[in-house]
């Protein structure tokens, strides 16, 4: 099993595949004024197994389109649907998030929670724009420093694993000088990282290695994501997820 199978097999069966919960979805969608209109049109791109997908489509009326470029967790999303009665608002897609297949100017909204960075923030800024009807709404969750001065060992990690990582004010400055107009702004609260997201984790770690027989893979895998927590804790003052809600001029 090669790595990148092995971070599905990890992940698939979980809630969420990154820090967040219902209720920060919720309060993102409180920010958007349209979120009472019937009949939107949303995608909700690199959505996982679609714990805010459901939210989404208990919340709203609306046709949800949930893209996400592995099938396992597309699978999964349908099968929670089905069980929650939500299955006819929610359409699954399995896409890369920069071959959309969407029409210019055909959504309401675009919904991405913690997925964005995959093609970096101002690209997808700047590709989902056009898929977005004038007035649409763009609503991410993206890692966001929290300080202008950090500690050298955090900061050099996330500049390694991701150089994009700023201030909010840097990510608002990328949305307004590619047409959009922010609209609200929260940071996640660390329960969204602990007891949401890192809690679940590590309450997988025994069983994923039983499952692929402790191989070095797999052990490489957890001292990965032991690390990431570690970071975290250490470090939970200086960066959060932002969540930003932005309206297309």
């Amino acid at each position: 099993m090669g790595n990148l199978q092995l971070l599905i097999d990890f992940h698939v069966n979980a809630k969420r595949q990154g820090p967040g919960s219902d209720l920060d979805t919720a309060k993102a969608l409180s920010l958007i004024p349209i979120a009472c209109e019937s009949k939107l049109q949303i995608a909700d791109i690199g959505c996982g197994s679609g714990a805010q997908t459901l939210v989404l489509a208990k919340e709203l009326q609306a046709d949800i389109t949930a893209v996400d470029l592995f099938p396992e967790f597309l699978e999964k999303l349908t099968e929670r649907a089905k069980a929650s009665g939500l299955e006819g608002k929610i359409k699954t897609l399995e896409a890369s998030m920069e071959e959309l297949p969407f029409e210019n100017e055909s959504l309401d909204i675009i919904w991405s929670e913690g997925a964005i960075y995959n093609m970096g923030f101002e690209n997808g800024v700047k590709n989902w724009k056009k898929f977005l009807k004038p007035n649409g709404y763009l609503a991410v969750s993206e890692i966001t420093w929290l300080s202008e001065s950090r500690p050298k060992e955090i900061e050099d990690h996330w500049n390694s694993e991701y150089p994009e990582i700023c201030t909010a004010s840097t990510k608002f400055s990328v949305l307004e000088r590619n047409g959009f107009s922010p609209v609200g702004y929260f940071i996640l609260p660390e329960s969204s990282w602990i007891e949401e997201y890192y809690n679940p984790i590590e309450n997988r770690f025994d069983k994923f290695l039983n499952d692929h027989q402790h191989s070095e893979a797999a052990k490489e895998l957890i001292s990965i994501e032991k690390e990431e927590i570690r970071l975290y804790k250490k470090y939970k003052d200086y960066l959060s997820y932002g969540f930003y809600i932005a309206k297309k001029l």
